[in-house]
């Protein structure tokens, strides 16, 4: 009795250490899956019993498409998963941000932030009518504005303006003699190419010719005033988050949703201005 008990003992040791040794070895081979035959010849098996030493020569993966195609199927899908992801942020980050104007009035002057920036690209639109043509004319000489001891004056509210010719301009000054050096001032930096000649309280305004030079002159005039009123703008816009920012009944993502809606309310504007600048460069320069 006693040996028929020893010897179950060993014999269930055995299978229990021959288990473990094949289970371990078909992680292993799992593991170094990389060609479409398996070469196990290098790998050494103890022959625990008689025969069994050269039954794993080599194995082809084709015996073990089960294994190889979840371990493999397994990768890819992880990899394309990946890639989507990646996709969709990027997509996310060059999606349109949705304008919900509803909230922003709840936070913030929507109404006076959106008219302010508005106001600014027109403006601009008007600097570029008055101030940045090929040719002078009368109307753009009366809009010309005068600072006179920190005040702003626009030329017609100074003086008669009139056309002498198609190429002079004529300045009657007599209501306002003393701001003549003023408007002199405001004349020859017009950004126009204007050379004023004074003759008492007349001043005569050649209109120059239209030269390549004048062409790039009035180009980069453009450019700066663009430049003005883009930084006003995101003025505008840094207030407005500045003062949201102040408000401490606003939770973080609110704060951010609406700071990005703001930020693209302002890029919408200066996308604007941008076109208006390039159209007026277009046609300064003379491109068709």
């Amino acid at each position: 009795a006693i040996e028929v008990s020893v010897r179950n003992i060993c014999i269930y040791k055995i299978k229990r250490i021959t288990l473990k040794m094949y289970t371990r070895r078909a992680f292993s081979i799992l593991r170094n899956f990389s060609t479409r035959d398996l070469h196990l010849g290098n790998l050494k098996f103890s022959p625990i019993f008689p025969g069994t030493s050269n039954v794993l020569k080599t194995l082809p993966l084709a015996r073990l498409p089960q294994a190889q195609s979840t371990f493999i199927n397994t990768l890819q899908i992880r990899s394309y998963a990946k890639s989507k992801d990646k996709k969709k942020e990027k997509g996310k980050k060059a999606g349109k941000v949705e304008i919900n104007e509803a909230q922003l009035r709840e936070v913030i002057n929507f109404d006076g932030v959106n008219d302010h920036m508005q106001k600014a690209v027109q403006q601009m639109r008007d600097d570029f009518v008055k101030h940045l043509s090929l040719r002078s004319t009368s109307g753009a000489i009366e809009s010309l504005r005068v600072h006179i001891d920190g005040a702003e004056h626009e030329l017609q509210e100074l003086a008669q303006i009139s056309r002498k010719n198609p190429k002079t301009i004529v300045v009657n000054m007599i209501a306002f003699p003393q701001t003549i050096p003023d408007v002199l001032k405001a004349i020859a930096n017009s950004g126009m190419n204007l050379n004023p000649q004074q003759d008492g309280t007349t001043i005569f305004i050649p209109i120059p010719k239209v030269t390549k030079e004048h062409r790039e002159n009035l180009s980069k005039n453009a450019k700066t005033l663009f430049i003005k009123y883009r930084d006003l703008i995101r003025d505008i816009q840094n207030n407005t988050i500045k003062k949201l920012k102040k408000q401490s009944d606003i939770s973080k993502d609110d704060i951010f949703a609406i700071q990005t809606q703001v930020t693209a309310i302002a890029d919408k504007y200066i996308a604007e201005a941008d076109k208006l600048l390039a159209t007026k460069q277009k046609e300064l320069i003379g491109e068709s």
